[in-house]
Parts: C-alpha cells; sequence; structure tokens
C-alpha cells in the first residue's frame, strides 16, 4: 500500500511541479513586465476566477470519487457501501450544479456582451 501511494506520487511529481494543466495566473495586468490594468480587464479577471473555480472543482469531484470507489471496493457488503453510494451521489449532484451554473452565466454573460448567444467565443473579449 506504501509502495503504491510513493508510485503515484513519483510519477505526479513532475506534473504538480510544472503546474500542468493548471490554468493561468488569475490578475494578468499591472504585475512586472505587464501593462497597467484596465477597465477591460474586469472581465478578464471573472474568466479567470471562474475558470479557476472550475479547474478546483472538477479535481476534487475526481478526488472524491476515487475516495468513495475505494470505500465501495473496500466494504466487502458491509456498512461502508451505503456511505460510498452517498458520497457518488453528492458529489456527481454538486459537479452537474457547478457546472450547469457556470454554462447558465456563460450564457448569459455571452448574451449581454455579445448581443447574440454565440457560444464559440469567450465573452470576455469585448475590449
Amino acid at each position: 500500500m506504501l509502495a503504491t501511494v510513493f508510485l503515484i506520487l513519483i510519477m505526479l511529481s513532475p506534473a504538480i511541479a510544472l503546474g500542468a494543466g493548471a490554468p493561468g495566473p488569475i490578475v494578468t495586468c499591472g504585475n512586472e513586465g505587464q501593462p497597467a490594468c484596465t477597465i477591460c480587464d474586469i472581465a478578464t479577471l471573472a474568466q479567470n476566477i471562474l475558470n479557476g473555480g472550475i479547474y478546483i472543482a472538477v479535481f476534487l469531484s475526481a478526488t472524491l470519487f476515487a475516495w468513495a470507489g475505494w470505500k465501495y471496493v473496500t466494504a466487502a457488503g458491509g456498512s461502508d457501501v451505503s456511505s460510498a453510494r452517498s458520497i457518488f451521489t453528492n458529489v456527481a449532484i454538486g459537479l452537474i450544479l457547478i457546472l450547469a451554473a457556470w454554462l447558465i452565466i456563460n450564457t448569459i454573460m455571452v448574451t449581454l456582451v455579445k448581443g447574440s448567444p454565440s457560444l464559440l467565443m469567450p465573452w470576455n473579449t469585448i475590449c
């Protein structure tokens, strides 16, 4: 068991160290070597916060699905089966709610900013 955890950590360490798949910086202006912030950067900030939140939610839900699966496999018909099913159900409902909320917000923002619900281009490109 300990060897498996150690092996997984070794395999994931390059991705963690390099930030593979992680969203970019939240604030993209006003730092050293970058231009000063303008009013247009507020939309970019909002988009970056939403993307970061979705990234964290998907990562946590995958972790909780794995944990519930582990509990389900190791329960052997005991009382942990109902606990694992409860975790599966709650995580699935939570993930669906988060992604549906993102879809609703994105559709509203695209409609308000662009005037037509064209989901192909992000709404934070108004400037």
